[in-house]
């Protein structure tokens, strides 16, 4: 009950609220956690649904674009899926947007899986006709490889960037965490 007497609503949570878009894996919802150009590592707090400042990146490095997750997703680090989606400007932290998957980086951070799904947003003009991360100039994917691998080095941290994946390997990993998910978050009775 709120100090005027009327019954408070309950907060959304912003992975497990926010439904993971009605043609996905084709165009799907990203949460940005971080945008483009920050040094700010923010992160959804799993607990309140809110966003925690987690550190400043020890590195002189920038996030090379708006960084995020998937709601409705899980994977393997107990997280919901990475997302990195290219558009043309930076966005607020906890903004959702429509985003086209086009790819996926694979890493091993701290010794266990953290893909990234490299994505464009649907919605912009200059980034969302692209298709497949193939089509994506060579010098972007070296900047996103270098950022992923340089990032925690300064914390003496391993992150090993392994290879980028095509879009079918995108649109799979994403099936399969959201089938995770559902595994993980649904009661048996509600699925």
């Amino acid at each position: 009950m709120s100090a005027n007497g009327h019954s408070r609503g309950i907060a959304s949570h912003p992975w497990h609220d926010l439904d993971i878009g009605p043609k996905c894996p084709d165009v799907i919802n990203a949460v940005i956690e971080i945008p483009r150009g920050s040094k700010v590592k923010y992160e959804l707090d799993k607990d309140t649904g809110m966003l925690h400042v987690d550190r400043v990146l020890y590195s002189s490095v920038v996030y090379p674009h708006n960084y995020g997750f998937i709601p409705r997703t899980y994977c393997e680090d107990h997280d919901p899926l990475d997302i990195l989606v290219l558009m043309q400007e930076p966005v607020q932290p906890f903004s959702f947007l429509r985003a086209k998957p086009i790819g996926v980086m694979r890493m091993m951070d701290q010794g266990e899986q953290d893909d990234k799904v490299i994505a464009v947003h649907a919605d912009d003009p200059e980034f969302r006709d692209y298709t497949d991360i193939s089509e994506l100039p060579q010098h972007r994917l070296a900047e996103i490889r270098r950022f992923f691998e340089d990032y925690k080095k300064n914390e003496n941290k391993v992150v090993v960037v392994d290879e980028f994946l095509g879009v079918e390997d995108a649109k799979r990993i994403i099936k399969e965490s959201l089938d995770t998910y559902i595994e993980e978050f649904l009661p048996k009775r509600a699925r």
